[in-house]
């Protein structure tokens, strides 16, 4: 077994589409039309801080962390937002989400920014198992609202 932790490129286009429907599906929720597209052609686009790194098991892609970075008023720097995370569940148990999440952390150090974080449901006691052994969860709560109609 051989896993691989790369930057998403254009050929993975289908792959990732797929690997995406599955995550948004496991949520039961509906993007409107075009949002998936949207998404991908935001990852391909160099200009774009939303950027998607591809864990792949034998060279097949299995799962993917989504992130951006962004400056901080925190800190004297940046922070890595991982807004998604995603293993599709036959390749769940080999270390793939954690091998996502070291790989972000050796991506961010390198790149200098000063803090990573993420959230999850409070519900998800899978994901969490694995996120308690990176730190403890900071006690926030999120608020979000829409500000325009639909899903989007």
């Amino acid at each position: 077994m051989t896993i691989e932790i790369r930057n998403a490129h254009s050929a993975d286009r289908d792959a990732f589409l797929l690997l995406w429907k599955r995550f948004i599906d496991g949520y039961r929720i509906v993007l409107k039309d075009g949002v998936s597209d949207f998404t991908w052609h935001r990852l391909m686009d160099p200009a774009s801080k939303l950027t998607a790194r591809i864990a792949c098991l034998d060279g097949k892609p299995v799962g993917f962390a989504i992130h951006q970075h962004h400056p901080s008023t925190w800190v004297m720097g940046d922070d890595c937002y991982l807004e998604d995370l995603f293993v599709a569940p036959e390749a769940r148990g080999k270390g793939l989400g954690r091998a996502l999440i070291e790989d972000l952390i050796a991506l961010a150090r390198s790149r200098g920014w000063k803090r990573l974080y993420w959230m999850t449901e409070i519900e998800n006691d899978i994901a969490r198992q694995l996120y308690d052994q990176f730190c403890k969860d900071d006690g926030h709560i999120r608020y979000r609202m829409n500000l325009s109609s639909g899903t989007e």
